[in-house]
């Protein structure tokens, strides 16, 4: 059986190596599928990742102010998560951010350093906890398990607060606002969560009932499709950059049910299909949705449609485009203007959770 993937390019200032060798292709085949520096996937299925983004402990700075841990969600899955709490809340009630990473449901991981610093100032900023969740990656587990995961995390989260045994962290969160949230593959997560948590009674499940989910914030949401958009055609993409056309082609190749395009609902949310029952007249999410786009992303057109399609079907959404930035920005990238406009982000974060 072949073995699928999805994955993101990363960042210039990486220093992107290959993977595999004579040996492993002796071992374990040709290679079937790559993207350069982050990932190979041989004939037997065998997956190599190269470490180009060092992975961390959950230990931060003590003069930043905020306490991070880890915990399990599923040791047979092995989905875990990792938690963030400014210390000056510790006698008030914040809001909870749930989030997702990047990395093309392929590679990426809650343990990364670049998401570890970027969601501790953001949980700083905001003033909030974050639940960053480590899901599990195709191509060894491919869609939905990303899906899976992110609800197995909430079941987990609302099964926790009702339950005798809640984390230390719980008790400073205000579970009447809780957000969805991630970045790229990350916000394609929460995307799908929002769409079925609003499509049972309300924002509510039986699994999740203690939980009020408020809104969803969707950072460059991984979406795609057959037909090309003008920023997919047309938007320059320096060497080394975070997401390219031929790449996202083939994250979604490889992360679909064998034999799908990428019109399927997974990837394009707002494909008309009639074996999935979309319409997009009745797309309902959650109560409130921001959306975060980067200018220079070629993904800028899917999500100002998207932006436009929540809004004709009645939602209420937030659409804001940073100037003279990529995919992946606010992680990824150390430039002056990055690094601006991810504090702009932030601060449109914060606006949208205590509104």
């Amino acid at each position: 059986m072949r073995r699928r993937m999805t994955a993101t390019a990363f960042a210039p200032n990486l220093t992107l190596k290959a993977v595999g060798d004579d040996v492993s292709q002796k071992w374990h085949g040709a290679v079937t599928d790559e993207i350069g520096g982050l990932i190979r996937v041989y004939k037997d299925g065998h997956v190599e990742r190269p470490n180009i983004v060092p992975f961390v402990s959950s230990a931060l700075p003590q003069e930043l102010g905020v306490t991070s841990t880890d915990m399990v969600v599923d040791k047979f899955t092995n989905v875990w998560a990792r938690v963030y709490v400014p210390n000056h809340v510790q006698n008030q009630l914040v809001p909870l951010i749930v989030y997702f990473h990047g990395g093309g449901f392929c590679v990426g991981s809650a343990g990364w350093n670049c998401y570890h610093e970027f969601l501790a100032k953001l949980a700083l900023k905001v003033n909030c906890v974050i639940m960053s969740v480590n899901y599990r990656l195709a191509p060894e587990n491919p869609l939905p398990a990303a899906y899976d995961d992110g609800f197995k995390a909430l079941t987990w989260l609302g099964q926790r607060l009702q339950g005798a045994s809640s984390e230390w962290w719980m008790r400073q969160c205000d579970f009447s606002r809780v957000f969805l949230a991630g970045d790229s593959a990350g916000a394609n997560v929460a995307h799908h969560l929002a769409t079925r948590l609003a499509s049972n009674n309300g924002t509510k499940l039986k699994a999740v009932n203690s939980l009020c989910f408020k809104g969803a914030i969707l950072i460059q949401p991984f979406f795609g499709g057959e037909a090309r958009t003008e920023s997919e055609k047309r938007t320059p993409q320096p060497p080394g950059s975070a997401l390219t056309v031929a790449a996202s082609d083939t994250y979604w190749r490889l992360a679909l049910p064998r034999g799908s395009s990428r019109d399927h609902p997974w990837c394009n949310p707002l494909k008309q299909d009639k074996r999935s029952g979309c319409n997009l007249e009745k797309l309902r999410v959650l109560p409130r949705t921001l959306v975060c786009i980067s200018e220079r992303d070629i993904l800028r057109d899917r999500n100002v449609e998207y932006c436009e399609a929540l809004a004709k079907a009645g939602n209420v959404v937030e659409c804001i485009v940073y100037d003279g930035v990529g995919h992946a920005f606010q992680v990824l990238s150390k430039s002056n203007t990055a690094q601006a406009r991810a504090l702009e982000m932030m601060s449109h974060v914060r606006a949208f959770v205590h509104r």
